[in-house]
């Protein structure tokens, strides 16, 4: 098990994890900062310097998940992670991830008012001996209080929340223990998508509303939104694939097989697998029909109707790329072929 103590910069939650490895035996911290560190050595000066933020690098978020599982795999018991996640969607990665090796996460947030956390922050030595670095990691703090403000819209609803204002870090670490312990702290509603073996087949359905505008959902299991659609489970057809996803997704019975607009093949990007890419035209959705959609909450958190251009901000690249020659093959009204670049199943 997991529990991750959450919350903005300077809100102590270090020393509450520290305390809580303390009260709970067989208990270890985890402090994610190390994998940062690392990561200074690892990469390219110039890889380094694209980014203000470690968690803005890929393989940041990948090495926190791994090195957390493989420490659990190495000493068992619980894990206590202190480490500031103000983006969503770097929140669904990462403990998407863990979810799909079994390991569940308690997420829990300390909170504060933000007159307290100010002050809390005026008050941060970071190392003694260099007034200049402590101040520096002053301002960091200062800098990203404004978005911690913003992200409690998601993290309130998300976490189980520790009010710190009149707590020591000794006090909140046995409100988290005692909440782990007796439950009110549970897991992470988040959907365990086993990690492929292989290379998958997916399939996706592309569905419309009486302005032309495409159906996208936001998964809670990885970044980025996402059409309807899965996994081809072994020996089912892959439209009738789309057809089952779309009715457990967003509980819309699909009347006619939808028809196929793009293949596409997915290269293996370590750690994924690729494979084959069907996308599927599924058709209109009435106003009527489209209020009906329903969504899993520990799968899918929400869903809109965009334009191309507003799909292009909200898909990443390679699906969004894909999506794009969808759109061309449902005009030209034949489908395409992604890898080979040219038309399949009608005259060019």
């Amino acid at each position: 098990m997991i529990v991750w103590l959450n919350g903005a910069f300077s809100a102590g939650k270090t020393s509450t994890a520290r305390e809580l490895t303390g009260l709970v035996p067989e208990s270890h911290l985890y402090d994610p900062e190390i994998v940062g560190g690392g990561l200074r050595h690892l990469l390219p000066p110039g890889r380094v310097a694209e980014v203000d933020d470690f968690q803005d690098l890929p393989i940041w978020r990948r090495l926190v998940a791994d090195t957390a599982a493989a420490l659990l795999a190495e000493v068992g018991g619980m894990l206590v992670v202190p480490m500031t996640l103000l983006r969503q969607e770097y929140r669904d990665e990462i403990f998407g991830t863990l979810a799909a090796r079994r390991i569940p996460v308690r997420h829990i947030l300390l909170d504060c008012d933000e007159t307290i956390l100010r002050k809390r922050i005026d008050g941060r030595v970071e190392d003694p001996g260099d007034p200049v670095r402590s101040e520096s990691v002053r301002q960091w703090a200062r800098d990203h209080v404004d978005a911690y403000q913003e992200a409690l819209t998601w993290l309130r609803d998300d976490a189980f929340v520790v009010d710190t204002g009149r707590l020591t870090p000794r006090e909140a670490a046995e409100r988290v223990a005692q909440a782990v312990r007796d439950g009110s702290a549970g897991p992470c509603q988040i959907v365990e998508t086993p990690e492929p073996k292989a290379e998958t087949l997916a399939a996706g359905v592309l569905l419309f509303d009486e302005h032309d505008r495409v159906l996208l959902v936001d998964p809670t299991y990885k970044p980025g939104w996402e059409f309807p659609g899965g996994i081809v489970e072994p020996g089912e057809a892959p439209a009738r694939a789309g057809m089952r996803e779309v009715a457990e997704e967003i509980g819309i019975e699909l009347p006619d097989v939808p028809k196929l607009l793009v293949v596409d093949w997915e290269p293996p990007r370590p750690p994924g697998f690729g494979g084959l890419r069907f996308l599927f035209d599924g058709g209109r959705l009435t106003e009527a029909e489209a209020r009906r959609l329903l969504l899993p909450g520990a799968e899918l958190r929400g869903w809109r109707f965009v334009t191309e251009t507003e799909a292009s901000t909200l898909l990443p690249p390679v699906r969004f790329n894909r999506f794009h020659w969808a759109l061309r093959a449902r005009e030209r009204g034949c489908p395409l072929n992604l890898e080979a670049g040219v038309p399949v199943g009608c005259a060019s």
